[in-house]
């Protein structure tokens, strides 16, 4: 078979996506290895253990259960039981997240996503605990999904410009100040018909969406120190990568009875090569790669 397997292709888009495309991969593999999880475990005759793996990755509202399991407050936001719950969060997320970029780029999505679950977990759990109308379901009641992270971004991109307009099919153009208001309207109204936590959380993601960007009009960014602790992390990997681009190792060769030492090393030509390649990707996205310049970047990458 010729060219790169499909999971390298899934390999370099990731790479050369933005954080929208990242955190939709993630969700996306997440969900896949959870359905991965319970056809394993139906083929053992095990799916009794389904429920247990979901219930440590899931948000409890029960403060005993969820300090037992403090990791649940970031693991619940990238979980999916249900393909249509996952594909109209990723749509959301995908359509909203790209206006976002438009005002305020790349670097922010991942502290919002994050903030937004957070602000919709403590909102959940707050409600579930003080509220006598939750007594009952309080101690069973779990939450998942990443639909507060995405309001989240969807309200932050209506606060930047209400006004911007989308094409709906049978609706032609609406301005996404009102698709926003109509969702949150309905996520409200249907608190009292079962999924309450989901609903709440989502009402949590909007308002931190909306606090978010009226905190950087005012000269705070609530997304500072994530963003900072991300921008450590991926420097750190690049100090990494570029180490092992720019080192230069021998290899002992055997020639008949002559031993011959020669050097590992990655040419200029090969570097500049590769960075006009990622600049291309960057202007025209990963499929304008001819397959010669894909065969060599996947070469380029596992030397």
């Amino acid at each position: 078979m010729n060219g790169t397997s499909i999971f390298d292709d899934l390999k370099y888009r990731y790479r050369a996506g933005n954080m929208v495309t990242k955190l939709i991969f993630v969700n996306a593999l997440i969900f896949v290895v959870v359905k991965l999880i319970v056809l394993a475990l139906f083929f053992v005759q095990s799916k009794e253990l389904y429920p247990q793996i979901i219930a440590q990755l899931s948000m409890p509202s029960y403060l005993p259960k969820l300090i037992k399991q403090p990791w649940t407050i970031l693991t619940y936001m990238f979980l999916h039981e249900g393909f249509f719950h996952i594909l109209f969060n990723m749509l959301w997320l995908f359509w909203f997240g790209d206006i976002f970029m438009l005002y305020l780029g790349d670097k922010k999505i991942l502290p919002l996503y994050l903030l937004g679950g957070i602000s919709g977990a403590v909102l959940y759990v707050a409600s579930f605990n003080l509220l006598p109308v939750f007594k009952d379901a309080l101690p069973i009641s779990m939450m998942l999904g990443a639909s507060a992270s995405v309001l989240a971004i969807v309200f932050a991109a209506v606060t930047l410009n209400p006004d911007y307009e989308v094409r709906l099919m049978f609706l032609g153009d609406v301005k996404i100040k009102y698709i926003a208001f109509v969702s949150l309207l309905i996520d409200i109204l249907s608190i009292p018909n079962g999924n309450a936590g989901g609903y709440i959380a989502h009402i949590g993601g909007a308002i931190c969406g909306w606090l978010f960007i009226k905190g950087l009009r005012s000269g705070v960014d609530a997304g500072k120190p994530i963003g900072a602790f991300a921008e450590m992390v991926s420097s750190q990997f690049n100090k990494q990568k570029q180490s092992v681009l720019k080192y230069e190792g021998k290899r002992n060769l055997t020639i008949g009875s002559a031993t011959t030492t020669t050097t590992i090393k990655r040419t200029e030509d090969e570097q500049v090569q590769v960075d006009e390649i990622l600049d291309k990707i960057s202007r025209s996205g990963y499929d304008s790669l001819s397959k010669e310049e894909k065969d060599f970047l996947f070469k380029f990458s596992n030397k």
